[in-house]
């Protein structure tokens, strides 16, 4: 797929990474010659130095053969105007607009092709805080994703020594909840993975990932970490654009204290959030001030600063002097990969957030939804099985005769008949319909065109 992006900062950097790394052609535009110097060097990518807007830049980075436009520059103006030239003048089949202001609303009449001409918007900070979210919800989850509308979530859990799956093996946890609509497609141990097989041994600290009924998920949670206990006390570090979005979010859910350095902000912020939110000006970093506002009492500890290593610092003190749980937002992969197994419970990358929302346009077949996982080397992806027996290589078909490349696994099966939707775990008889959404979890990314194969529709497979 020919793709355009517009924008070098670390939203476009991180997108052109992933995408590369597909095979994809992309070409990516940017102001800054010696910033695309740096990305043509490490990746495998054409720039093009200027201004986005304009058609003549458009058009030297191949925009009359593009196939997708991605405008992740820092304005949303720029995003808008930049959509609207690659449709109107380029006819670009599909564009994708970074829009931080609430008032552009993928759907919007504004958005349309008689307006913007943006078929996708995308925002960094609204991902942040809704995945923030899930995570204040679950608390004893690493990581908590959705599919088909919130009906199936694939969540990620540390087990705990204590837990009904610390030390028995995958067999003997089904039996233990046989009730339940759930299903282990991956066990890391030490960060490498390990077969999922029914005399798999789970051992305390390993990172399990399991697909799950939404009715289901508190149930298998509990059995899988001994700690759940509800997050009511909350502390930010940062009250930007995502602090901000985070703490007008948990009004009446939790206790909030939110730290931001700059007293201009702190004054704003206090004008923003509601009275019974402590805005505080100071160091997050500073240990005096965690002590005093009680840190060790706080259930979250969230580092959500413009900068990775006051971040890093802020989040590892927070832990060290009692919170029970830190995250820290770091935009550097680098950081982030270092930090894992760390005092750090959970890091959070802005732009891995949003990448599956671009991945869904990228992919081949009827996408639903695409996850990235694994800082990018694994995916849950989930796909609409279409056509029929003739025209379907899943349609018509067991389970047991899809053929899955080697490592590739059969999460569940999302079914929706007569205004009903039930989440199906994918047992070796059971029969694939049209219309069914399937989520597959895929630990290696060399195995996505396999799979994504099979969600084509052609003439006949006979």
């Amino acid at each position: 797929m020919r793709i355009i992006i517009l924008g070098a900062g670390r939203v476009g950097e991180s997108v052109a990474e992933s995408l590369v790394s597909e095979q994809n052609d992309i070409t990516l535009i940017d102001p800054d010659p010696d910033r695309l110097r740096d990305l043509e060097d490490r990746l495998d990518l054409r720039g093009v130095v200027g201004n986005g807007i304009q058609p003549s830049v458009l058009r030297r980075a191949g925009a009359e053969d593009a196939d997708l436009f991605i405008a992740c520059a820092s304005l949303d103006e720029t995003n808008l105007a930049a959509c609207k030239i690659a449709h109107d003048v380029f006819h670009i089949p599909t564009t994708v607009a970074r829009l931080r202001s609430p008032e552009f609303e993928e759907g919007d009449e504004l958005l349309g092709k008689t307006g913007f001409a943006v078929d996708h918007v995308i925002c960094p900070e609204e991902s942040v805080m809704r995945y923030i979210h899930k995570l204040i919800e679950f608390p004893e989850a690493l990581q908590v994703l959705e599919f088909s509308q919130g009906r199936a979530h694939l969540i990620a859990v540390r087990v705990t020594a204590g837990s009904a799956l610390a030390n028995h093996t995958i067999s003997e946890f089904r039996e233990l909840f046989p009730g339940a609509s759930m299903r282990v497609v991956a066990v890391y141990r030490q960060d490498a993975e390990y077969p999922v097989e029914p005399g798999t041994r789970v051992l305390p600290g390993d990172e399990v990932f399991v697909l799950a009924d939404k009715e289901n998920i508190r149930h298998v949670l509990g059995a899988i970490h001994s700690d759940d206990r509800p997050v009511r006390r909350v502390m930010i570090a940062g009250g930007g654009r995502v602090g901000l979005r985070l703490a007008r979010s948990l009004e009446g859910q939790c206790e909030v204290k939110i730290i931001d350095r700059d007293i201009k902000r702190c004054k704003y912020l206090a004008g923003e959030l509601p009275s019974e939110m402590l805005v505080l000006g100071g160091d997050a970093a500073d240990e005096d001030l965690l002590i005093e506002e009680n840190v060790g009492e706080m259930d979250l500890f969230i580092a959500l600063t413009n900068d990775d290593e006051d971040n890093i610092l802020s989040a590892m003190l927070a832990k060290r002097l009692g919170a029970r749980r830190v995250i820290a937002l770091i935009n550097r992969r680098i950081y982030a990969e270092m930090m894992q197994g760390s005092a750090i419970d959970i890091t959070i990358s802005p732009a891995q957030t949003v990448i599956g929302e671009l991945l869904v346009h990228v992919r081949g077949g009827d996408m639903a939804a695409v996850h990235s996982l694994r800082r990018g080397a694994a995916e849950a992806i989930e796909g609409v099985a279409r056509g029929d027996a003739r025209t379907s290589r899943l349609v018509g078909r067991r389970v047991d005769q899809i053929a899955l490349p080697t490592g590739a696994r059969f999460g569940a099966i999302v079914r929706s008949a007569d205004g009903f939707c039930e989440v199906l775990m994918p047992h070796r008889d059971r029969m694939i319909q049209e219309g069914d959404h399937l989520i597959f979890f895929i630990p290696d990314k060399r195995l996505l065109k396999a799979v994504e194969k099979l969600f084509h529709v052609s003439a006949t497979f006979f």
